[in-house]
Protein backbone atom coordinates (compact mmCIF):
# COMPACT_ATOMS: atom_id res chain seq x y z
CA UNK A 1 0.00 0.00 0.00
CA UNK A 2 1.28 3.49 -1.29
CA UNK A 3 1.82 5.39 2.21
CA UNK A 4 0.10 8.91 2.73
CA UNK A 5 2.27 11.91 1.85
CA UNK A 6 3.49 13.89 4.76
CA UNK A 7 0.50 16.52 6.17
CA UNK A 8 2.39 20.06 6.63
CA UNK A 9 2.44 21.07 10.75
CA UNK A 10 -0.51 23.62 11.91
CA UNK A 11 -0.74 27.13 11.94
CA UNK A 12 -1.03 27.15 15.57
CA UNK A 13 2.32 24.51 16.09
CA UNK A 14 4.68 27.21 14.10
CA UNK A 15 3.64 30.35 15.04
CA UNK A 16 4.53 29.14 18.76
CA UNK A 17 8.09 27.92 17.88
CA UNK A 18 10.26 30.40 19.49
CA UNK A 19 11.50 32.11 16.21
CA UNK A 20 7.83 33.52 15.68
CA UNK A 21 8.79 35.76 18.86
CA UNK A 22 10.50 37.94 16.95
CA UNK A 23 8.41 38.22 13.20
CA UNK A 24 5.62 38.82 15.87
CA UNK A 25 7.50 41.45 17.55
CA UNK A 26 8.59 43.31 14.40
CA UNK A 27 5.20 42.64 11.68
CA UNK A 28 2.50 41.50 14.67
CA UNK A 29 0.69 38.66 14.62
CA UNK A 30 -2.15 38.99 12.13
CA UNK A 31 0.51 39.59 9.59
CA UNK A 32 2.94 36.97 10.45
CA UNK A 33 -0.32 34.41 10.81
CA UNK A 34 -1.18 35.18 7.14
CA UNK A 35 2.27 34.72 6.32
CA UNK A 36 2.24 31.85 7.48
CA UNK A 37 -0.70 30.60 5.51
CA UNK A 38 0.77 31.11 2.72
CA UNK A 39 3.65 29.52 3.41
CA UNK A 40 1.84 26.13 4.14
CA UNK A 41 -0.15 26.37 1.06
CA UNK A 42 3.00 26.43 -0.82
CA UNK A 43 4.15 23.68 1.34
CA UNK A 44 0.99 21.52 0.34
CA UNK A 45 1.94 21.89 -3.13
CA UNK A 46 5.17 20.80 -2.50
CA UNK A 47 4.41 18.05 -0.76
CA UNK A 48 1.79 16.74 -3.28
CA UNK A 49 5.26 16.71 -5.93
CA UNK A 50 7.22 14.87 -3.51
CA UNK A 51 9.23 17.68 -2.33
CA UNK A 52 10.69 16.80 1.22
CA UNK A 53 8.80 18.53 3.74
CA UNK A 54 10.23 22.46 5.18
CA UNK A 55 10.48 22.28 9.52
CA UNK A 56 8.91 25.22 11.50
CA UNK A 57 12.08 26.88 11.49
CA UNK A 58 12.49 27.38 7.60
CA UNK A 59 8.64 27.92 7.24
CA UNK A 60 9.55 31.05 9.52
CA UNK A 61 12.40 31.82 7.82
CA UNK A 62 10.57 32.13 4.61
CA UNK A 63 7.83 33.85 6.75
CA UNK A 64 10.56 36.69 7.45
CA UNK A 65 11.35 37.27 3.98
CA UNK A 66 7.88 37.69 2.47
CA UNK A 67 7.23 40.26 5.41
CA UNK A 68 10.02 42.33 4.76
CA UNK A 69 8.89 43.26 1.34
CA UNK A 70 5.78 43.52 2.09
CA UNK A 71 6.49 46.01 4.93
CA UNK A 72 9.32 47.78 3.18
CA UNK A 73 8.69 51.39 2.87
CA UNK A 74 7.76 52.45 -0.53
CA UNK A 75 8.73 53.97 -3.08
CA UNK A 76 12.18 53.31 -2.53
CA UNK A 77 15.56 55.34 -2.66
CA UNK A 78 17.38 54.78 -5.32
CA UNK A 79 20.85 55.94 -6.75
CA UNK A 80 19.71 57.57 -10.41
CA UNK A 81 22.64 57.04 -12.53
CA UNK A 82 20.74 57.32 -15.68
CA UNK A 83 22.39 60.51 -17.05
CA UNK A 84 18.78 62.34 -16.59
CA UNK A 85 18.71 64.36 -13.77
CA UNK A 86 14.80 65.17 -13.86
CA UNK A 87 13.87 61.91 -14.25
CA UNK A 88 10.35 61.69 -13.90
CA UNK A 89 10.42 58.12 -13.40
CA UNK A 90 12.60 58.68 -10.82
CA UNK A 91 10.77 60.85 -9.00
CA UNK A 92 12.28 64.43 -11.10
CA UNK A 93 13.72 67.12 -8.33
CA UNK A 94 15.39 65.52 -5.30
CA UNK A 95 14.36 67.78 -2.25
CA UNK A 96 16.62 69.99 0.09
CA UNK A 97 16.96 69.47 3.34
CA UNK A 98 15.17 72.73 4.10
CA UNK A 99 11.87 70.96 2.28
CA UNK A 100 12.48 67.79 4.61
CA UNK A 101 12.22 70.18 7.55
CA UNK A 102 9.25 71.83 6.72
CA UNK A 103 7.51 68.75 5.93
CA UNK A 104 8.28 67.18 8.67
CA UNK A 105 7.14 69.88 11.01
CA UNK A 106 4.10 70.14 9.12
CA UNK A 107 3.09 66.27 9.28
CA UNK A 108 1.37 66.70 12.54
CA UNK A 109 -1.64 69.41 13.50
CA UNK A 110 -0.32 72.44 11.89
CA UNK A 111 -2.37 75.93 10.49
CA UNK A 112 -3.02 74.97 7.02
CA UNK A 113 -5.83 76.35 7.20
CA UNK A 114 -6.31 78.63 10.23
CA UNK A 115 -5.61 82.38 10.53
CA UNK A 116 -3.74 82.66 13.67
CA UNK A 117 -3.54 86.28 13.68
CA UNK A 118 -7.39 86.39 13.57
CA UNK A 119 -8.09 83.10 15.15
CA UNK A 120 -10.12 82.29 12.02
CA UNK A 121 -10.42 80.07 8.75
CA UNK A 122 -7.75 80.65 6.57
CA UNK A 123 -6.62 79.83 2.67
CA UNK A 124 -3.84 77.47 1.89
CA UNK A 125 -2.63 78.72 -0.46
CA UNK A 126 -2.07 81.46 1.32
CA UNK A 127 1.16 80.01 2.79
CA UNK A 128 2.74 80.50 -0.28
CA UNK A 129 1.24 82.94 -2.07
CA UNK A 130 3.12 86.21 -1.46
CA UNK A 131 6.41 83.90 -2.22
CA UNK A 132 5.44 83.28 -5.66
CA UNK A 133 4.17 86.93 -6.27
CA UNK A 134 7.47 88.42 -5.27
CA UNK A 135 9.16 86.02 -7.20
CA UNK A 136 7.05 85.99 -10.41
CA UNK A 137 5.45 89.58 -10.18
CA UNK A 138 2.27 87.46 -10.67
CA UNK A 139 -0.77 89.59 -8.59
CA UNK A 140 -1.87 86.02 -7.30
CA UNK A 141 -1.76 82.65 -7.58
CA UNK A 142 -3.12 79.03 -6.65
CA UNK A 143 -1.70 76.12 -6.55
CA UNK A 144 -2.67 72.38 -7.68
CA UNK A 145 -1.36 68.70 -7.83
CA UNK A 146 0.38 69.25 -11.03
CA UNK A 147 0.61 71.37 -14.26
CA UNK A 148 -1.26 68.81 -16.09
CA UNK A 149 -3.58 70.02 -13.22
CA UNK A 150 -2.47 73.93 -14.12
CA UNK A 151 -3.91 73.77 -17.34
CA UNK A 152 -7.09 71.56 -16.86
CA UNK A 153 -8.42 74.09 -13.67
CA UNK A 154 -7.33 77.33 -15.56
CA UNK A 155 -9.35 76.00 -19.07
CA UNK A 156 -12.31 74.76 -17.35
CA UNK A 157 -12.81 78.06 -15.22
CA UNK A 158 -12.12 80.27 -18.43
CA UNK A 159 -13.18 78.72 -21.36
CA UNK A 160 -15.72 75.98 -20.65
CA UNK A 161 -18.20 75.49 -23.57
CA UNK A 162 -16.18 77.79 -25.20
CA UNK A 163 -13.08 77.83 -28.44
CA UNK A 164 -9.08 78.35 -27.17
CA UNK A 165 -7.17 79.19 -30.39
CA UNK A 166 -3.82 76.76 -29.98
CA UNK A 167 -1.09 77.13 -32.79
CA UNK A 168 -0.62 73.98 -34.45
CA UNK A 169 3.14 73.64 -33.53
CA UNK A 170 2.27 73.83 -29.86
CA UNK A 171 -0.21 70.67 -29.49
CA UNK A 172 2.37 69.34 -27.36
CA UNK A 173 2.14 65.98 -25.98
CA UNK A 174 4.55 65.20 -22.86
CA UNK A 175 5.69 61.70 -20.67
CA UNK A 176 2.96 59.86 -19.13
CA UNK A 177 0.40 60.59 -22.52
CA UNK A 178 -0.19 63.92 -21.49
CA UNK A 179 -1.52 65.53 -24.57
CA UNK A 180 -2.59 69.42 -24.72
CA UNK A 181 -5.82 68.36 -26.58
CA UNK A 182 -6.92 65.72 -24.35
CA UNK A 183 -6.59 67.92 -21.89
CA UNK A 184 -8.75 70.38 -23.60
CA UNK A 185 -11.55 68.50 -23.93
CA UNK A 186 -11.38 67.07 -20.52
CA UNK A 187 -11.59 70.71 -19.49
CA UNK A 188 -14.86 70.97 -21.87
CA UNK A 189 -13.35 73.34 -24.41
CA UNK A 190 -12.98 73.51 -27.88
CA UNK A 191 -9.73 73.49 -29.19
CA UNK A 192 -9.20 75.56 -32.42
CA UNK A 193 -6.19 75.09 -34.03
CA UNK A 194 -3.98 77.57 -35.78
CA UNK A 195 -1.36 78.26 -38.21
CA UNK A 196 0.70 75.46 -39.32
CA UNK A 197 3.13 73.20 -37.83
CA UNK A 198 5.85 75.04 -38.74
CA UNK A 199 4.64 79.03 -39.25
CA UNK A 200 1.52 80.40 -36.60
CA UNK A 201 1.24 84.17 -37.52
CA UNK A 202 -0.81 87.17 -35.84
CA UNK A 203 -3.70 87.04 -38.42
CA UNK A 204 -4.10 83.31 -38.01
CA UNK A 205 -5.02 84.41 -34.09
CA UNK A 206 -7.14 87.14 -35.19
CA UNK A 207 -9.25 85.24 -36.93
CA UNK A 208 -9.84 82.87 -34.84
CA UNK A 209 -11.09 85.12 -32.11
CA UNK A 210 -14.76 85.85 -31.60
CA UNK A 211 -17.60 86.06 -29.24
CA UNK A 212 -17.48 82.03 -28.45
CA UNK A 213 -13.96 82.32 -27.68
CA UNK A 214 -12.92 81.82 -24.29
CA UNK A 215 -9.08 81.97 -24.24
CA UNK A 216 -6.36 82.16 -26.41
CA UNK A 217 -3.48 79.73 -25.15
CA UNK A 218 -0.09 79.22 -25.85
CA UNK A 219 1.81 76.31 -25.37
CA UNK A 220 5.79 75.94 -24.48
CA UNK A 221 7.41 73.69 -26.74
CA UNK A 222 10.13 72.52 -23.96
CA UNK A 223 10.78 68.73 -25.14
CA UNK A 224 11.13 69.35 -28.38
CA UNK A 225 12.44 71.66 -31.21
CA UNK A 226 11.09 72.77 -34.77
CA UNK A 227 13.80 74.52 -36.91
CA UNK A 228 14.16 75.78 -40.34
CA UNK A 229 11.56 77.66 -41.76
CA UNK A 230 9.42 78.93 -38.59
CA UNK A 231 7.47 81.66 -37.70
CA UNK A 232 5.84 82.71 -34.34
CA UNK A 233 4.27 85.28 -32.70
CA UNK A 234 6.08 87.35 -30.23
CA UNK A 235 4.16 86.86 -26.71
CA UNK A 236 3.63 90.44 -26.61
CA UNK A 237 1.59 91.05 -29.95
CA UNK A 238 -0.21 88.15 -29.28
CA UNK A 239 -1.30 89.60 -25.61
CA UNK A 240 -2.02 93.11 -27.15
CA UNK A 241 -4.60 91.45 -29.27
CA UNK A 242 -6.37 89.22 -26.70
CA UNK A 243 -6.48 92.47 -24.69
CA UNK A 244 -7.88 94.23 -27.63
CA UNK A 245 -10.40 91.38 -28.13
CA UNK A 246 -10.81 90.99 -24.43
CA UNK A 247 -9.79 87.51 -24.14
CA UNK A 248 -7.42 85.78 -21.16
CA UNK A 249 -3.98 84.73 -22.74
CA UNK A 250 -2.90 81.69 -21.06
CA UNK A 251 1.01 80.47 -21.40
CA UNK A 252 1.92 77.26 -20.48
CA UNK A 253 5.61 77.23 -19.37
CA UNK A 254 5.42 73.64 -18.47
CA UNK A 255 9.18 73.20 -16.65
CA UNK A 256 8.54 76.60 -14.87
CA UNK A 257 11.78 78.17 -13.89
CA UNK A 258 11.56 81.26 -11.57
CA UNK A 259 14.94 82.36 -12.50
CA UNK A 260 17.17 82.80 -15.62
CA UNK A 261 19.29 79.42 -15.46
CA UNK A 262 21.84 81.47 -18.08
CA UNK A 263 23.16 83.05 -14.64
CA UNK A 264 24.73 79.12 -13.62
CA UNK A 265 25.70 78.43 -17.53
CA UNK A 266 22.67 76.64 -18.25
CA UNK A 267 20.94 76.94 -21.38
CA UNK A 268 18.26 79.97 -20.62
CA UNK A 269 14.71 79.39 -19.87
CA UNK A 270 11.07 81.24 -19.99
CA UNK A 271 10.71 82.44 -17.00
CA UNK A 272 7.74 83.24 -15.37
CA UNK A 273 8.18 86.78 -14.18
CA UNK A 274 9.65 87.13 -17.90
CA UNK A 275 6.12 85.79 -19.41
CA UNK A 276 3.93 87.92 -17.57
CA UNK A 277 5.55 90.09 -18.30
CA UNK A 278 5.51 90.07 -21.57
CA UNK A 279 1.78 90.13 -21.17
CA UNK A 280 0.59 86.41 -20.30
CA UNK A 281 -2.66 87.00 -18.36
CA UNK A 282 -1.69 83.59 -16.64
CA UNK A 283 1.35 81.63 -16.80
CA UNK A 284 1.21 77.35 -16.04
CA UNK A 285 4.30 75.77 -14.53
CA UNK A 286 5.59 73.17 -12.71
CA UNK A 287 7.17 73.19 -9.23
CA UNK A 288 9.31 70.11 -9.63
CA UNK A 289 11.06 70.31 -12.72
CA UNK A 290 13.57 73.52 -13.26
CA UNK A 291 12.04 74.56 -10.03
CA UNK A 292 13.56 72.36 -7.89
CA UNK A 293 10.52 71.42 -6.04
CA UNK A 294 7.97 68.77 -4.86
CA UNK A 295 5.48 67.91 -7.97
CA UNK A 296 2.97 70.61 -7.73
CA UNK A 297 1.37 73.13 -10.52
CA UNK A 298 1.13 76.77 -10.24
CA UNK A 299 -1.48 79.41 -11.70
CA UNK A 300 0.25 82.96 -11.59
CA UNK A 301 -1.26 86.11 -13.49
CA UNK A 302 -4.66 88.22 -12.86
CA UNK A 303 -5.87 88.35 -9.57
CA UNK A 304 -9.51 88.67 -10.77
CA UNK A 305 -8.80 85.44 -13.20
CA UNK A 306 -7.14 83.51 -10.14
CA UNK A 307 -10.45 84.36 -8.08
CA UNK A 308 -12.90 82.47 -10.88
CA UNK A 309 -10.49 79.62 -10.81
CA UNK A 310 -10.27 79.66 -7.04
CA UNK A 311 -14.06 79.41 -7.14
CA UNK A 312 -14.03 76.49 -9.20
CA UNK A 313 -15.54 73.24 -7.70
CA UNK A 314 -12.44 71.60 -9.55
CA UNK A 315 -9.81 73.55 -7.12
CA UNK A 316 -10.45 71.61 -4.28
CA UNK A 317 -10.35 67.85 -6.20
CA UNK A 318 -6.60 69.37 -7.22
CA UNK A 319 -6.11 71.36 -4.39
CA UNK A 320 -2.23 70.29 -2.39
CA UNK A 321 -2.09 68.80 1.11
CA UNK A 322 -0.10 69.89 3.47
CA UNK A 323 3.30 68.16 3.39
CA UNK A 324 3.31 69.64 -0.44
CA UNK A 325 2.69 73.23 0.46
CA UNK A 326 5.39 72.90 3.27
CA UNK A 327 8.21 71.51 1.27
CA UNK A 328 6.88 74.49 -2.28
CA UNK A 329 7.27 76.61 0.73
CA UNK A 330 11.01 76.14 1.35
CA UNK A 331 11.81 75.75 -2.30
CA UNK A 332 10.68 79.03 -2.95
CA UNK A 333 12.22 80.42 -0.11
CA UNK A 334 15.30 79.19 -0.95
CA UNK A 335 14.83 81.36 -4.69
CA UNK A 336 14.66 84.74 -2.63
CA UNK A 337 18.40 84.44 -2.28
CA UNK A 338 19.67 83.45 -5.45
CA UNK A 339 23.43 84.05 -5.07
CA UNK A 340 23.29 80.65 -2.40
CA UNK A 341 20.70 78.73 -4.40
CA UNK A 342 23.17 76.46 -6.38
CA UNK A 343 24.39 74.91 -3.33
CA UNK A 344 21.47 74.84 -1.44
CA UNK A 345 19.12 73.63 -4.15
CA UNK A 346 19.80 69.73 -5.29
CA UNK A 347 18.43 69.92 -8.70
CA UNK A 348 20.59 73.19 -9.44
CA UNK A 349 23.82 71.93 -7.98
CA UNK A 350 23.42 68.45 -10.16
CA UNK A 351 22.41 70.86 -13.09
CA UNK A 352 25.99 72.76 -12.69
CA UNK A 353 28.45 69.86 -11.43
CA UNK A 354 31.54 70.15 -13.45
CA UNK A 355 33.00 67.61 -15.45
CA UNK A 356 36.49 67.50 -13.87
CA UNK A 357 34.90 67.15 -10.47
CA UNK A 358 32.37 64.35 -11.64
CA UNK A 359 35.30 62.33 -13.35
CA UNK A 360 37.33 62.55 -10.13
CA UNK A 361 33.88 61.01 -8.26
CA UNK A 362 34.43 58.10 -10.76
CA UNK A 363 38.06 57.54 -10.45
CA UNK A 364 37.10 57.72 -6.60
CA UNK A 365 34.38 54.77 -6.35
CA UNK A 366 35.67 53.17 -9.57
CA UNK A 367 38.31 50.27 -7.39
CA UNK A 368 35.46 49.39 -5.46
CA UNK A 369 33.11 48.76 -8.24
CA UNK A 370 35.35 46.93 -10.30
CA UNK A 371 36.52 44.36 -7.42
CA UNK A 372 33.00 43.44 -6.76
CA UNK A 373 32.96 42.63 -11.11
CA UNK A 374 35.84 41.23 -11.65
CA UNK A 375 34.46 38.06 -12.91
CA UNK A 376 31.68 39.76 -14.71
CA UNK A 377 32.53 42.64 -16.61
CA UNK A 378 35.23 45.52 -17.14
CA UNK A 379 34.49 48.90 -15.68
CA UNK A 380 36.37 51.85 -16.96
CA UNK A 381 35.87 55.49 -17.03
CA UNK A 382 34.58 57.20 -19.63
CA UNK A 383 33.42 60.58 -20.44
CA UNK A 384 29.42 61.27 -21.88
CA UNK A 385 26.84 63.63 -21.26
CA UNK A 386 24.21 64.09 -19.20
CA UNK A 387 20.38 65.25 -19.79
CA UNK A 388 18.52 68.21 -17.94
CA UNK A 389 15.34 65.63 -18.41
CA UNK A 390 11.17 66.18 -17.61
CA UNK A 391 10.77 68.13 -20.88
CA UNK A 392 13.41 70.95 -20.34
CA UNK A 393 15.98 71.55 -22.90
CA UNK A 394 15.82 69.14 -25.34
CA UNK A 395 18.62 68.69 -27.33
CA UNK A 396 20.98 70.40 -24.31
CA UNK A 397 23.52 68.16 -22.60
CA UNK A 398 25.98 68.44 -20.35
CA UNK A 399 29.25 67.46 -20.09
CA UNK A 400 29.52 64.19 -17.58
CA UNK A 401 31.24 61.07 -16.56
CA UNK A 402 30.42 57.52 -16.27
CA UNK A 403 31.72 54.28 -14.74
CA UNK A 404 30.89 52.36 -18.37
CA UNK A 405 29.72 48.38 -17.09
CA UNK A 406 30.89 46.22 -20.17
CA UNK A 407 30.39 42.51 -19.46
CA UNK A 408 33.04 39.81 -20.26
CA UNK A 409 30.42 37.29 -21.32
CA UNK A 410 31.74 36.37 -25.19
CA UNK A 411 27.96 35.72 -25.83
CA UNK A 412 24.52 36.60 -25.16
CA UNK A 413 26.35 40.54 -24.60
CA UNK A 414 22.10 41.76 -24.29
CA UNK A 415 21.28 39.20 -21.73
CA UNK A 416 24.33 39.38 -19.53
CA UNK A 417 23.28 42.99 -19.74
CA UNK A 418 20.21 42.62 -18.59
CA UNK A 419 21.40 40.25 -15.38
CA UNK A 420 24.25 43.20 -14.29
CA UNK A 421 21.49 45.72 -13.92
CA UNK A 422 19.29 43.63 -12.65
CA UNK A 423 21.77 42.78 -10.06
CA UNK A 424 22.25 46.70 -9.66
CA UNK A 425 18.56 46.99 -9.08
CA UNK A 426 18.74 44.47 -6.37
CA UNK A 427 21.37 46.06 -4.25
CA UNK A 428 20.38 47.80 -1.22
CA UNK A 429 19.68 51.33 -2.08
CA UNK A 430 19.03 49.96 -6.33
CA UNK A 431 21.72 51.66 -8.67
CA UNK A 432 19.64 52.78 -11.77
CA UNK A 433 22.14 53.16 -15.11
CA UNK A 434 21.26 53.25 -18.76
CA UNK A 435 22.09 50.33 -21.68
CA UNK A 436 24.08 51.90 -24.93
CA UNK A 437 26.68 50.88 -27.08
CA UNK A 438 26.82 47.31 -25.48
CA UNK A 439 27.69 48.52 -22.08
CA UNK A 440 26.35 49.74 -19.11
CA UNK A 441 26.62 53.53 -17.97
CA UNK A 442 26.51 54.89 -14.62
CA UNK A 443 26.48 58.51 -15.42
CA UNK A 444 27.61 59.73 -12.15
CA UNK A 445 26.37 63.42 -12.24
CA UNK A 446 23.76 62.73 -9.46
CA UNK A 447 25.85 60.78 -6.90
CA UNK A 448 26.21 62.63 -3.85
CA UNK A 449 26.04 59.86 -1.27
CA UNK A 450 29.68 58.36 -2.52
CA UNK A 451 29.96 56.49 0.86
CA UNK A 452 27.51 54.49 0.70
CA UNK A 453 27.33 54.16 -2.60
CA UNK A 454 31.14 52.90 -2.67
CA UNK A 455 29.93 50.33 0.56
CA UNK A 456 27.19 48.34 -0.60
CA UNK A 457 29.33 46.79 -3.67
CA UNK A 458 30.31 43.78 -1.33
CA UNK A 459 26.30 42.88 -1.42
CA UNK A 460 26.07 42.61 -5.18
CA UNK A 461 24.71 38.75 -5.94
CA UNK A 462 26.17 38.16 -9.45
CA UNK A 463 26.62 34.81 -10.54
CA UNK A 464 30.00 34.24 -12.14
CA UNK A 465 29.66 34.91 -16.15
CA UNK A 466 29.91 31.72 -18.31
CA UNK A 467 32.19 32.16 -21.57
Amino acid sequence: MKSAAPRPPSVDSVAAHADALALIERFGRTALLAALRAELDAMRAELARGAAPRDAAALLAACGQSLEKRFAPAPRRVFNLTGTVLHTNLGRAPLPREALEAMAAAAGACDLEFDLARGARGERDDHVLQLIIDLTGAESATVVNNNAAAVLLALNALAARREVPVSRGELIEIGGSFRLPEIMRRAGCKLVEVGTTNRTHLRDYAGAIHTGTGAVMKAHASNYVIAGFTAAVPEPELAALCRERAVPFINDLGAGALLDLSAWGLPREPTVRGALAAGADLVTFSADKLMGGPQAGIIAGRADLIARINKNPLKRALRVDKITLAALGAVLRLHLDPDSLGRRLPSLRLLTRGQDEIRALARRVLPAVAHALAQNAQVAVADCASEIGSGAQPGKLLPSAALVLSPLAARGRGKALERLHAALRALPVPVIGRIAEDSLWLDLRCLEDEAAFAAQWDQLDLPVHAS
